[in-house]
């Protein structure tokens, strides 16, 4: 038996194949014998994961919200000219994501981007069935927000352990991307430990190359034990859709929030007092390190932890309680996650000596100096407002010249920040003709108000504007 093959074999099954079969473009073959079933590649190799997918699409949810947006002006100005500069009527702007029940009572894990700014949060899930969702807390650090709705029985997730977890480990991304419904796919752990960069908070990442794409934010990654190993929250793509480069905030790291939101309505992580940078391979050669792995402090706050327990500038962080540092990420990670007022054991080289130091954490407040004398009257939790301070990257990204300032960063609408006028992305420059640039700063003009108003100098979008906080 023969059979005639054209050219457009070499565009199906590829040159190295049509080459195989003819030499000439239309030329005669014979028939190839029927394709032989190999065994499975490895140990437990699947062919479906209909069984797992159909235990695990009950416990992920859809995540709609809403929020009235407004605007001074028009974004027309020939419109707006005309019109005699009246403002625009308020718009409804929604938004789209996914969560995952982690519990049967109703408590949802989500991300803190699906839901930042949202004033009706509505959950979906997979039979239907809608409620309205309580915020229990968010933490824009980690970028995760616990959600609760009124209903008991609810299929739950298991958390596993993200730590135990291998690069090449298959996983399956839920969620709902791009609003077309709940929707699976699979990949591997394409690696563990990543940080972007992209944001100021926390980052621990799984890289995976299961597709994620817009409205998967939120939705868990599952290992094939059925059990929650991660929450999918970036891709790295330059089209805006997905190329096989994911990110998930591990499980353990996404439990550790969920409990304290559940628990306190707030994360409160450990903080060193040191600024430490990542070694390198000429760095672990200069220093006569035997390996490159480590913190290379290049900055101590002479009235933080480390100052108080003896670390200096030039010491190499190599271990905490024991465990090697990868490097600044993993260093400063693995502080926040103790928690403040916990000691840990610092395992340092200093030129070439091994010393250990026992430091005692202080809290990191949302501006991010440690706290010394309790709850600071200048946090989220009296005035509702978060602070960050003026980074050259921040001041770049909101076109400022300041030098210096606090970056309003989160803001509760019914706190007394936003009474007195405030708004996300003000920097302060000054409290009471005072210039602040850090929390303590901040605390310290509030203090001297005495009970009057403070006086604020703000840079909103160019402009200078004094407002007056209230303190009492």
């Amino acid at each position: 038996m023969t059979r005639r093959v054209s050219g457009f074999l070499r565009v199906v099954l590829g040159a190295g194949v049509a080459a195989a079969l003819a030499g000439p473009v239309l030329g005669t073959v014979r028939a190839l014998p029927a394709p032989v079933l190999a065994a499975p590649p490895f140990p437990g190799a699947h062919d479906s994961y209909a069984d797992l997918v159909e235990r695990v699409a009950p416990t992920v949810v859809t995540i709609r919200t809403e929020a009235i947006v407004r605007t001074d002006m028009t974004s027309d100005p020939f419109r707006d000219f005309f019109s005699g500069g009246r403002r625009r009527p308020p718009q409804r702007r929604g938004g789209l994501g996914s969560g995952v029940i982690a519990s049967a009572d109703g408590y949802i894990l989500t991300n803190h981007h699906v839901v930042d700014g949202a004033q009706r949060i509505t959950v979906e899930l997979s039979d239907r069935r809608s409620f309205g969702a309580e915020l229990v807390g968010s933490d824009p650090p980690s970028d995760l927000a616990v959600l609760k709705i009124e209903s008991a029985a609810l299929p739950s997730l298991p958390i596993g352990d993200a730590e135990g977890s291998r690069v090449g480990d298959v996983v399956l991304a839920f969620g709902n991307p791009l609003g077309v419904g709940q929707t699976v796919t699979m990949g591997i752990i394409s690696a563990k430990g990543r940080a972007t960069g992209l944001g100021d908070g926390y980052e621990d990442f799984l890289q995976t190359d299961a597709p994620i794409n817009r409205g998967n934010s939120g939705g868990p990654l599952v290992s094939l034990n059925g059990e929650l190993v991660g929450i999918n929250t970036q891709i790295l793509s330059e089209t805006g859709g997905s190329i096989g480069i994911g990110f998930a905030i591990p499980a353990n790291m996404a439990a550790d929030v969920m409990h304290q939101l559940i628990e306190t309505g707030s994360v409160q992580r450990g903080r060193l007092g040191a600024v430490a940078q990542t070694i390198t391979s000429s760095l672990a050669e200069s220093l006569g390190l035997d390996a490159v792995r480590g913190a290379l402090v290049n900055k101590v706050d002479e009235e933080g932890p480390a100052a108080r327990a003896g670390l200096s500038r030039g010491d190499v962080i190599l271990t905490v309680d024991g465990k090697p540092v990868q490097d600044a990420n993993d260093l400063r990670n693995r502080i926040a996650r103790s928690g403040p007022g916990r000691t840990v054991v610092v395992s340092v080289d200093r030129d070439g000596e091994r010393k250990q130091f026992d430091v005692t954490l202080a809290r990191m407040t949302p501006s991010g100096t440690d706290d010394r004398r309790g709850a600071s009257p200048g946090g989220q939790a009296r005035y509702g407002v978060t602070l960050a301070p003026l980074t050259p990257q921040l001041a770049s990204r909101l076109g400022t010249d300041a030098e210096q300032g606090l970056v309003v960063s989160e803001l509760d609408v019914a706190g007394r920040a936003a009474a007195a006028g405030l708004q996300r992305g003000d920097v302060i420059l000054e409290t009471n003709r005072e210039p602040v640039s850090t929390g303590d700063d901040l605390t310290s003009a509030l203090e001297r108000s005495d009970g009057r108003p403070a006086l604020l100098l703000v840079e909103r979008q160019g402009n200078l504007l004094y407002l007056t906080l209230e303190t009492a």
